[in-house]
């Protein structure tokens, strides 16, 4: 270690004062444990680089002390430890840039095809677009929302929402959440998100327009928490008694609905929830069906009162609203709160783990999933800054701001996007509860205005506990508050205070640093920023003029704002960068002026507020004087006051849900389709033949009959057959619609007959709403022979229940409905063996036919209205076709084709193609990140051992279309068995999660771990869960009778 002699004399310095360091490692992941060891921060600081000025001073101190003939084995053994961590630390940095650089390569692709497809030149006013939606607050000073009075203002608004019921869905996982005395900070999981979205949900109840609100989490029922998180439901009570609502119902209000999913008996961590996750959605959807049912009776007519949107908070709780949106059909919303890629980012920058270690300790790579498919999903992200779109939203592959631009352009023309869509971004920053709050007049020596009646109150302890520090309390007091970590940058602030004479003159400082018992008992960063703040104060000699006081109480901090505004003196916030800064509201909200970091949020604050000044948080100079300028010049500080007093309603709680509705509005209404047209049909007895033709035709644009079960136009072979008689048509489509969709015809319900009625009615429903039972067979094979043996031994395993009629077979796979009937004719079985049929890998749904005249199949084309949103159709398939030439350009070897387009298994809502040589493929998420840089939202799926590429809707798969029948027919998905193998296609996890049953076939299509799930972006262990008693496994190549004894195990067969 020639030269660097400085080092190993620092080093051997602290190894007197701190534990051995056995495993470097291991230290820098169980740092958080609360033990302070100046041997560890030592190994973090030289890693994310430490000022060498001074590492030297401390190397000449600890040179003084001891002789370096002194330095043993394991002083010099550490010291390389250390800098090959460095080392590592840079070499990650270079992959990162590379990754970065990859990244803006394949993005300015894509923005380029994108473009390409989108011809139409911009005009000069549309080229000026902003980026995303205007804030709330406007976008610059001059475009500032004009200062009215909050309340006509709010009346005026809430006239307008009279009549309105609206019901609204919010969903936060992770954490304990409940109404009153949260646990706030009890661990990481606990903290501003959950006082958020309880607040939320809170407000939102109480506003015009709003009947009711349900924030969905998780029931724990542990003996490690309190009961409370374990009762089903919860009220949240109004904060505000004189709230703008005036309308209540049985069902009215805000409430906390807990639903059971994961280990029954254990709080469980964020980072292991993704398992989980469909279990959730399935006892969600049940709720919301419910729900809707009892608010359709209160205030719907009879007619279920759907969400009138799903909002998820973090990426666990948008993974789940992207699911209940397409199992719903109803419009999502999602705020991040934070985002995984940008987490990964700065763990990457650390360089203390790995990719693959970030992983495994954070899941990330599930988390990013999740967000990407937020933005596929949502409608509306709801962020709290600016800066979180532009420096952390567009890290992501589904959001190109240039690209929003040009799409959100030619939207406003009216002109085509070619299949592309990108989600509007809208800043609604957090509220707050300012009514309780009375801002502090006068002065320290007592000019506040009192009356006989109502004598002074005692000042409160925390003051006299902060006054404690100065030798002269009335002086203005600078107050900061945040917690003492580096970002925090309180450093440079008492670095500020200390250079500047005239403000140390002139005002105290006040450093509010969290909730101490000693030093040793921090972690590493947060005592090294302490020791580094006393240091200074000691450097500075600003002893009587800086507190620091170890304990707060959080119902202290706002006496604390009342002590510094009393004071007439000033609230900072020096941060690095600031996501949001919710204390610059508090601060303003008690009366006191600004200084703030002009990286983030703090800026759009500003902007709405104009109550104080911005500054650079890197320029000591800069800060000094902003504070100095506030504290000297009176009458800026009481404009500076007044102004922020005057504009603070802009973010309280009614004016946060007034912006959220309004956003809320804009959205295109989604809801389950056959509601209105089966309800119109049944109220509409007095109709002419004429209109009723005219009812069917209509209704036969949703529900088509045909004899092959094909749809019109999806392949040659069936359009002539189609394209028959017209009268024959006619006559089929009145007749399957009457017969299947209502059952009993209007002739029937106007003769009154009621033997007859009977007699129509099991026509109504589809069979498998009759079934005790649903066994789903979702076996993926190569070959269709695999598929049929298994299917006979599925049928035989089942049997009595199936003889009698009490379990029922759908048939799930990625094959066309052309193929599942030649092979099931083939094979000696009937189409009527099934009650129904998921095809093209959830894209398309059919039942068996009750009328054999008619055909074997009839095609359920609500699901296809439910399913199409954002399908890019046309554009999509062009940028698949070039995709696929690019794929047999780049890889293939004497003009053999790779990847081809295959016509005749493509259907309106699946583009298939045949894949020669699936080795030689790019893996799903490769061409799922291609279509997202583009903006075109799909689901993406390697079907029969990567030999074929179906591309769907982006909400379709087998397992939403499993849910879809619980919400189209009632079908409970407990009472459904799901036959899986031990492997499958690339969309095969979301058929094991959830509350149905699943039997894994060990042995069957193991092959496709290998194929396809070898380069997944996330590891199938990751979201498969482990100790899920539903789900059970046979032996290797198992009979039917190992299927049945798993059945009889899992309750479905009653002998």
């Amino acid at each position: 270690m020639a030269g660097n002699d400085w080092i190993n004399s620092y080093l051997e310095a602290i190894l007197d004062v701190g534990p051995g360091l056995d495993d470097v490692k291991s230290s820098l992941l169980l740092r958080e444990r609360g033990h302070f060891s100046p041997t560890r921060y030592f190994v973090e600081e030289v890693i994310t680089g430490f000022d060498e000025t001074d590492l030297h001073r401390s190397w000449v101190k600890a040179s003084a002390t001891r002789s370096p003939q002194e330095r043993n084995t394991r002083l010099e053994n550490m010291c390389w430890r250390i800098w090959n961590l460095a080392r590592q630390k840079k070499q990650l940095e270079g992959e990162e840039a590379q990754r970065m650089a990859k990244r803006r390569l394949e993005r300015e692709r894509g923005r380029r095809e994108a473009t390409a497809d989108m011809s139409e030149d911009l005009s000069e006013g549309e080229k000026g677009d902003t980026v995303s939606d205007i804030s709330a607050h406007g976008e610059s000073n001059r475009g500032r929302l004009p200062r009215i009075n909050s309340v006509d203002a709010m009346e005026t608004w809430a006239n307008q929402q009279k009549g309105k019921k609206l019901y609204i869905v919010l969903i936060s996982l992770h954490g304990l959440i409940r109404g009153e005395n949260m646990e706030l900070g009890r661990d990481s999981d606990t903290g501003g998100q959950v006082k958020y979205v309880v607040e939320l949900a809170r407000a939102l109840g109480t506003m015009p327009g709003v009947y009711r609100v349900d924030l969905l989490t998780r029931q724990v029922s542990s003996p490690e928490v309190d009961w409370s998180y374990g009762e089903p439901t919860e009220m949240l009570t109004p904060r505000n008694t004189e709230s703008f609502k005036d309308e209540m119902g049985e069902s009215s209000g805000s409430y906390i609905i807990r639903i059971p999913f994961g280990p029954k008996d254990k709080y469980v961590a964020k980072e292991l929830l993704w398992p989980y996750i469909p279990e959730f959605v399935d006892g969600a959807l049940n709720h919301i069906i419910q729900m809707s049912k009892v608010l359709g009776e209160q205030i719907g007519g009879g007619k279920p009162v759907w969400p009138v949107a799903i909002h998820g908070h973090y990426a666990d709780a948008g993974d789940s609203a992207a699911l209940l949106s397409g199992a719903l059909n109803v419009p999502m919303l999602f705020t991040g709160h934070s985002l995984g890629r940008d987490k990964l980012e700065q763990l990457l920058k650390q360089g203390r783990l790995s990719r693959d270690e970030i992983n495994t300790t954070y899941k990330i790579m599930r988390r990013i999933e999740a967000e990407e498919l937020s933005l596929d999903a949502s409608e509306i992200i709801i962020t709290s800054t600016r800066q979180e779109i532009e420096e952390q939203w567009r890290l992501y592959d589904g959001f190109d701001p240039i690209l929003e631009r040009k799409i959100r352009a030619r939207i406003r023309r009216n002109v085509s996007c070619y299949g592309r869509f990108m989600p509007r971004m809208a800043i609604i920053p957090p509220g707050m509860e300012f009514h309780h709050i009375v801002p502090q007049d006068g002065d320290m020596d007592g000019e506040t205005e009192t009356n006989e009646d109502h004598q002074a109150s005692p000042d409160p302890p925390i003051w006299s506990e902060i006054m404690r520090f100065f030798t002269n309390p009335r002086k203005p007091m600078i107050l900061a508050l945040a917690r003492p970590d580096p970002k925090k940058n309180i450093t440079t602030l008492v670095k500020a205070f200390g250079e500047c004479r005239p403000l140390r003159e002139l005002a105290n400082l006040t450093l509010i640093m969290g909730n101490r018992d000693g030093i040793d008992e921090m972690s590493s960063t947060n005592s090294s920023v302490l020791l580094s703040v006393i240091k200074l104060i000691d450097k500075y000699d600003l002893y009587g003029q800086v507190a620091y006081p170890k304990h707060h109480k959080q119902s202290d901090v706002p006496d604390i704002y009342r002590l510094a505004a009393k004071t007439k003196g000033v609230f900072i916030n020096p941060a690095f960068i600031e996501p949001f800064g919710l204390t610059l509201i508090e601060a303003a909200a008690h009366g006191l002026p600004i200084v703030a970091t002009k990286n983030g949020g703090p800026v759009d604050i500003h902007r709405v507020l104009d109550n104080g000044l911005l500054i650079d948080p890197h320029d000591e100079k800069s800060i000094a004087d902003a504070l100095l300028k506030l504290v000297a010049d009176k009458q800026l500080w009481a404009r500076c006051r007044q102004n922020g007093l005057k504009n603070i309603h802009l973010f309280s709680w009614p004016e946060h849900c007034k912006t959220y509705l309004s956003r809320i509005a804009t959205c295109k209404p989604r809801h389950p389709q056959w509601q209105r047209n089966d309800d119109e049909a049944e109220n509409s007895e007095t109709d002419s033949r004429g209109d009723s033709l005219r009812d069917i035709q209509d209704i036969s644009l949703n529900l088509r009959f045909s004899l092959d079960g094909e749809k019109s136009g999806t392949s040659g072979n069936d359009s002539s057959e189609l394209e028959g008689n017209a009268s024959d048509r006619r006559s089929k489509i009145e007749n399957a619609v009457l017969a299947w969709s209502k059952g009993i015809s209007k002739e029937t319900r106007k003769s009154g007959n009621p033997e007859k009625s009977d007699q129509n009615s099991s026509a109504k429903f589809p069979v498998l709403r009759r079934r005790k039972h649903l066994i789903v067979i979702a076996v993926d094979f190569d070959t269709t022979t695999g598929l049929l043996e298994t299917i006979r031994k599925v049928f035989e395993a089942a049997g009595k229940g199936r003889t009698e009629g009490s379990v029922g077979f759908i048939l799930s796979t990625s094959l066309t409905i052309s193929e599942i009937r030649s092979f099931v004719v083939s094979g000696g079985l009937s189409l009527n063996d099934f009650d129904a049929f998921i095809c093209n890998s959830g894209s398309d749904l059919y039942y068996s036919s009750l009328n054999s005249e008619g055909g074997p199949f009839v095609v359920d084309f609500y699901y296809h209205s439910h399913i199409e949103y954002r399908w890019g159709g046309e554009g999509l398939r062009k940028t698949l076709v070039r995709w696929a030439a690019s794929v047999t350009d780049k890889k293939a070897e004497n003009g053999e084709q790779i990847v081809v387009p295959a016509e005749q298994l493509s259907t309106d809502y699946c583009y298939a193609f045949k894949v020669q040589k699936p080795g030689m493929v790019p893996p799903v998420k490769e061409l799922r990140k291609l279509l997202r840089i583009q903006a075109l939202r799909c689901h993406v799926i390697y079907c029969q051992n990567g030999a074929r590429l179906n591309v769907i809707p982006v909400l379709a798969s087998r397992s939403q279309a499993l849910r879809y029948l619980n919400v189209r027919w009632g079908v409970e998905i407990s009472k459904m068995v799901v036959i899986v193998g031990e492997c499958g296609d690339t969309d095969y996890e979301g058929l094991l999660g959830g509350v149905h049953r699943s039997v894994i076939l060990k042995g069957i299509c193991s092959s496709a771990m290998n194929q396809l799930h070898a380069n997944r972006t996330y590891p199938l262990s990751d979201v498969l869960p482990s100790d899920n008693p539903n789900i059970l496994q046979t032996a290797e190549d198992c009979s039917s009778e190992d299927i049945q004894v798993c059945l009889d195990k899992l309750g479905l067969l009653e002998n």
